[in-house]
């Protein structure tokens, strides 16, 4: 009994611990664009036209920011909490991925950048929070991407696990951070990431029976992120 009593008051300590540097992480995360927004405003009154519309247009984008976050940490603290109940139904690969790039459209755009499905097969899966998990796996393997670059999507199935692999148009990634590469708020490649993307998209695909396996590339070949799930 005085075993399992400190077993439990150890989970327990533990469990604040991770709560407290979840809630630390989060804070420093929304202080910085908090702080650039209020900034800002208070120049806004005597800023000449231009640099106010600059005011403004930057404004935005850092709400935009917050707004993901925010929304990306509340997916994340229900999958946390394991109150997401996932509905497999069948879906094709291609109508993933392309649900998957509707919010991805500007980005790739400004980098010019495409998405090529190599081929097509049919997956069981829960399809909006797999498109949620694609989604920030895509975001990933743009802002991995060269302008100009093509991301190629290929899938197929074994008798233990179906897969779709995502291969971004980059340099591939560096064996060191392989290790830290799904830790929440540790990794960011673009000026509006806040490594959380990754991490979710992983919790995602573990809560439906599979993973995500990351070839890192390299010497001129982009990284590949493979997500299995398992049969």
């Amino acid at each position: 009994m005085i075993n399992i009593q400190k077993e439990q008051k150890d989970y327990a300590q533990t469990e604040r611990d991770q709560l407290s540097e979840y809630l630390a992480n989060i804070s420093h995360q929304l202080k910085t664009p908090i702080t650039s927004m209020m900034l800002m405003a208070n120049l806004l009154e005597d800023a000449p036209d231009a640099q106010r519309e600059e005011f403004i247009f930057n404004i935005k984008k850092e709400l935009t920011h917050m707004e993901w976050l925010v929304s990306s940490l509340l997916k994340m603290a229900r999958l946390d909490s394991g109150v997401v109940q996932f509905k497999a139904v069948e879906v094709s690969v291609v109508e993933l991925v392309k649900s998957a790039m509707e919010p991805l459209e500007v980005l790739l755009d400004i980098k010019n950048q495409s998405i090529d499905v190599r081929n097509d097969m049919t997956i069981s899966c829960d399809k909006r929070w797999t498109v949620e998990a694609f989604t920030n796996l895509l975001k990933n393997a743009s802002e991995s991407s060269k302008y100009d670059g093509k991301i190629s999507v290929t899938c197929g199935e074994n008798p233990i696990y179906s897969w779709i692999a995502i291969t971004d148009a980059g340099e591939g990634i560096p064996r060191n951070k392989l290790q830290s590469l799904f830790k929440r708020f540790e990794n960011s490649q673009g000026e509006s990431g806040y490594g959380i993307g990754l991490p979710l998209a992983l919790a995602i695909v573990r809560g439906q029976n599979g993973d995500i396996e990351v070839s890192p590339g390299g010497q001129g070949v982009g990284a590949t992120f493979t997500v299995k799930f398992f049969k």
